[in-house]
């Protein structure tokens, strides 16, 4: 059995990420999702692309989402917002902001029953 992944983010991050899985025996990347217009976004590996905004609908195909955004401007907004739902790993690496980066993020894990690793990478 496969971990089926998401990917929140598709620029250069979210590509090497997507060529990692690829290479991984025990993980499927079952999509991308993009604040862009996912039909102007095209995949090195041909997995379809779709708003940022319908990712939720994806909460029982998805086990991981791996958020490939910047982490002074998206990171802290939508690892929260994510992990509602998801499990979710970011590479959030504003170092003087950790501490309250993971307290945010823990709250909402705990309160939701995930789980969120921070600043990976």
């Amino acid at each position: 059995m496969s971990i089926r992944i998401g990917i929140a983010g598709y620029g250069n991050l979210g590509k090497g990420v997507e060529s990692a899985i690829h290479h991984s025996d025990d993980m499927e990347l079952v999509a991308v999702f993009t604040r862009r217009n996912p039909d102007d976004v095209k995949t090195l590996t041909g997995v379809p692309v779709y708003d940022l905004k319908d990712i939720s609908e994806w909460k029982d195909r998805i086990d991981v989402v791996i958020l490939c955004g910047g982490s002074a401007n998206d990171l802290p907004t939508q690892t929260p917002e994510l992990a509602r739902h998801f499990t979710v790993i970011d590479s959030f690496d504003t170092h003087a902001r950790i501490p309250e980066h993971f307290a945010n993020v823990d709250a909402v894990c705990r309160a939701n029953g995930t789980l969120g690793m921070i600043s990976v990478g």
